[in-house]
């Protein structure tokens, strides 16, 4: 038994020919958490809320800060362990509890100096559709539901906490020809 089709996913490769230009100009990437750099799962622990994020986001996110590209996450919810993932990553920018998801990607762009032709966002579910307003390109994980799969610039061959946020930061680095560089000095 093969893999199964996500119903919208595009190679990783042809996003990045297609977009090359715009993604070498983004200087913000936005992320949804839930549903995006995790698997939506809510684990409930006599300890708290526990959350699986992937290991590969991660490292992907920390090569784009330091190529110079902000990163920024943006909730509906909230929880400790989100908190300590973004800490453990670096990410400044973190807002939680959020119900006006465009409003507050606003706030950031200009706290930052960030126009929305240099942003990307990406995003899972409907309220991640005011993020897409506000961004150049809007990426969507595999498994996202079919009204932001349909509003997305690329729907990610991989699923939500599952590598869809690496394969973003990929492009991205690569579209501004720094990917072998990082490479090379992650592992040299």
């Amino acid at each position: 038994m093969g893999a199964p089709v996500i119903v919208g996913a595009v190679d990783a490769g042809a996003f990045l020919t297609e977009h090359r230009a715009a993604l070498a100009e983004i200087r913000l990437v936005v992320l949804d958490v839930d549903g995006t750099l995790t698997d939506g799962a809510v684990r409930l622990t006599p300890g708290g809320e526990a959350q699986s994020f992937c290991v590969r986001d991660g490292q992907g996110l920390v090569w784009l800060r330091r190529a110079g590209i902000e990163v920024a996450w943006i909730s509906g919810r909230g929880c400790d362990a989100t908190r300590e993932r973004a800490a453990g990553l670096g990410v400044s920018e973190l807002h939680l509890g959020v119900g006006q998801k465009g409003a507050v990607l606003e706030e950031v762009q200009g706290r930052l100096g960030i126009t929305p032709d240099e942003t990307l966002a990406m995003g899972d579910d409907i309220p991640d559709l005011a993020l897409a307003q506000g961004a150049r390109l809007f990426v969507a994980p595999a498994d996202g539901v079919t009204e932001v799969r349909a509003a997305a610039d690329w729907v990610s061959t991989a699923r939500a906490g599952h590598g869809a946020a690496r394969e973003v930061c990929e492009v991205i680095l690569k579209a501004r020809e720094v990917w072998d560089e990082i490479v090379a000095s992650s592992w040299a």
